[in-house]
């Protein structure tokens, strides 16, 4: 069992607190709101993908704790950081009292854990008029930059965030999978699973927190002819369990709406794919004609959407496996896979029956149990 230490540090009231209950404690946005200050240093033991543990100090945000961070306790808390997230309150009014905290938090961090990876967040931006977000954004991020630079760090990531929104999961994603090991390999697999099934995308999500592990993207040029097969002995298997499943359902018709519908259920659409035409388990040698994605955010706002929905199931004393969202373009299956994880298969040929899919995935889980990193 691996254990890395993350710092979380930020003035007072920018929502730190907010947002580490929201990612890790299942809270919803609005009950942020009774939940209090944090005062000197809490710490948290917070499992990721089952074998890895956050030791996560959330850090009071005072004036008075800043100076005994600096201090008294400086090798206590700056000592053995896997990641540090600051985060700024965009509408704070002591912008120069901040930058000085984070030009002080850089530079014991460089002094104490040099290896350490930043992550800044520019908080309660959905307090910032939208005509004003992108400006205010990049202005912000070009004082952090400098900031930086001045302490001579070279490798951070920024990211502007609002609890209200899916930019809080587009942030979280990015920095946890920081710690996860092996993901190229992972990611390799997820390609040729993608090209397996057929299927517009693959998404991947740890199972707790409902954040984005991974995903695969298969590309389609207008007029490309080629072959879709499956790739490398490790596959054989699974594209022989998809061509079963898709031959055991060619003598079948096509599931009607009402059919569909009560297979899983069905939830408001959370993504916006292309199109294009294809049948799983079969190489094809028809065009794909595809459109752009138009929401680059559409990953975190499944994860947002999502993880509300597993939340009302528990309060409905309902357990959530998965659910089956489709639309006039697109289905989109979520089921539980690995122990860890749960997957989405994007399709868009109304072909592919449901249970065709529901195959492929069951066939993928046990390989991937071997690729789904165990820390």
């Amino acid at each position: 069992m691996a254990k890395k230490k993350v710092l979380l540090m930020g003035k007072a009231h920018s929502g730190k607190t907010s947002m580490r209950s929201i990612i890790f404690a299942n809270y919803l946005a609005r009950d942020t709101t009774r939940l209090s200050p944090t005062l000197d240093v809490e710490h948290h033991q917070v499992r990721f993908l089952g074998d890895l543990v956050l030791n996560l100090w959330d850090c009071g945000g005072q004036d008075a704790f800043f100076e005994s961070y600096f201090e008294r306790d400086r090798e206590t808390i700056f000592r053995s950081v896997e990641l540090l997230i600051y985060v700024f309150d965009i509408e704070s009014s002591s912008t120069e009292t901040d930058f000085d905290h984070f030009r002080g938090v850089l530079e014991a961090i460089e002094e104490n854990s040099p290896d350490a990876r930043i992550f800044v967040l520019i908080h309660k931006m959905d307090l910032v008029s939208e005509e004003d977000r992108q400006a205010i954004l990049e202005d912000r991020q070009e004082l952090i930059a400098e900031t930086c630079q001045e302490c001579r760090v070279d490798n951070f990531q920024c990211f502007g965030t609002s609890i209200w929104d899916e930019t809080l999961y587009k942030a979280w994603s990015e920095i946890v999978t920081n710690l996860i090991p092996n993901m190229n390999l992972l990611e390799t697999h997820l390609n040729k699973f993608c090209m397996l099934c057929d299927a517009e995308e693959v998404v991947l999500f740890e199972r707790a927190t409902f954040l984005v592990i991974s995903h695969a993207t298969v590309d389609y040029n207008e007029g490309d002819t080629d072959s879709i097969t499956a790739h490398g002995d490790e596959y054989q298997d699974m594209a022989a369990g998809s061509v079963d499943a898709a031959a055991a359902q060619q003598d079948g018709t096509l599931d009607t709406a009402d059919d569909l519908a009560a297979e899983k259920g069905s939830a408001a659409a959370a993504a916006d794919v292309g199109e294009r035409a294809v049948v799983t388990g079969v190489p094809t040698t028809k065009k794909f004609r595809r459109t752009a994605h138009f929401d680059a955010h559409r990953f975190e706002k499944i994860s947002n959407i999502v993880k509300q929905f597993k939340l009302s199931c528990g309060k409905a004393q309902s357990q959530f496996q998965g659910m089956q969202v489709r639309n006039s373009r697109f289905r989109a299956f979520i089921d539980a896979f690995t122990a860890n994880t749960y997957i989405m298969v994007i399709v868009s040929n109304p072909a592919v029956r449901t249970q065709t899919m529901e195959m492929n995935i069951a066939q993928a889980r046990p390989h991937f149990e071997k690729f789904i990193p165990r820390i």
